[in-house]
């Protein structure tokens, strides 16, 4: 874990904000800004009924383990109006690095809390420690984008643009499937 103000060496909300907060003000890519929100208005749809964003701009940071002896872990970052091929896309990408990944699956919330150091709500790439970030292509096809800001406080929106400029990122076409809409 990152040192900070937590007694395990956790960095806090606070702290993890003011990092992803020096990251994005570092960034070249013209545009890009962190938009306070309320806490309670984190998770992706009261979010733009609130703030009057587009869902399909937003994107979400997912981190999943590749099973094998010892557990790989990647962030996979895709449309919030997808759904991410877990089962397909993500575990063959996984097995093809690491032959002993046996199957992939979502991580659960207290692992990817402990290895990002971000709450649930606010996962973010900006400031993702040492995880490789999977990028869905269909994200890197929007005008701008709206990820977690490292705690449920706040966002970072901008072009996608920006998440290039980030370590360990790698665009992955077919990352993540549409999801069906009932007609």
């Amino acid at each position: 874990m990152l040192g900070g103000g937590g007694k395990d060496g956790a960095m806090s909300d606070a702290e993890v904000e003011a990092n992803v907060r020096a990251i994005v003000a570092g960034l070249a890519t013209a545009g890009v800004e962190v938009v306070d929100c309320d806490p309670a208005l984190a998770d992706t749809a009261a979010f733009c009924a609130a703030y009057g964003y587009d869902p399909e701009d937003c994107a979400n940071a997912i981190v999943v383990v590749g099973r094998s002896e010892p557990p790989v872990y990647v962030m996979c970052l895709v449309l919030a109006t997808t759904r991410l091929d877990v089962n397909g896309a993500v575990r063959a990408r996984l097995r093809a690095a690491h032959p002993g990944v046996k199957k992939a699956s979502f991580a659960p919330g207290d692992v990817t809390a402990t290895l990002t150091g971000m709450a649930i709500g606010g996962v973010t790439p900006f400031g993702a420690r040492s995880l490789p970030i999977w990028v869905d292509d269909a994200v890197m096809q929007r005008q701008r984008i709206v990820v977690g800001g490292g705690s449920r406080g706040c966002k970072v929106v901008g072009p996608p643009a920006m998440l290039l400029e980030l370590p360990r990122v790698e665009v992955v076409v077919g990352l993540a499937q549409q999801v069906a809409t009932a007609s």
